[in-house]
């Protein structure tokens, strides 16, 4: 399967910080669940909500960057999104996982107003029972 990749435009700098944010990212999707949630929450409770048009540049930055997260790593993918967020100025979109049981599968994905970013045209969020949801930190 050929997985279309968008191209970075950034610069060195914003390269190496989406390139160790993926590593970062990566390493915390081995954790386990309650790990995650409690790393994501400490960052998430300094943060003002994340604009959906950020949000879909930071996932365009990560999947240019990353085979996995532009593929099936949808747990890294969204963890480097929400972390990418707070470093670039203390923004959180909504981080969600959720599964479906008919027929089984888990994901994870961010939203910004209750709208999925990124996610395929067929994607529909009511379909999964979130199992975790970390919004950003106070009701700004």
């Amino acid at each position: 399967m050929v997985v279309p990749r968008p191209s970075f435009n950034g610069g060195i700098i914003r390269r190496v910080r989406t390139l160790v944010t993926i590593g970062s990212a990566k390493l915390l999707a081995t954790r386990r669940p309650a790990t995650i949630e409690k790393i994501l929450r400490r960052v998430a409770v300094r943060c003002r909500p994340a604009t959906a048009e950020s949000s879909l540049s930071l996932r365009r930055d990560v999947e240019a960057l990353s085979v996995t997260c532009a593929g099936e790593g949808c747990l890294p993918r969204s963890i480097a999104i929400c972390l990418l967020s707070a470093q670039a100025g203390l923004r959180w979109p909504t981080w969600k996982t959720g599964v479906t049981l008919e027929p089984f599968r888990a994901h994870a994905w961010v939203e910004c107003g209750d709208k999925p970013i990124g996610e395929p045209k067929d994607f529909r969020a009511g379909d999964y029972l979130v199992t975790i949801e970390i919004g950003a930190g106070r009701d700004w």
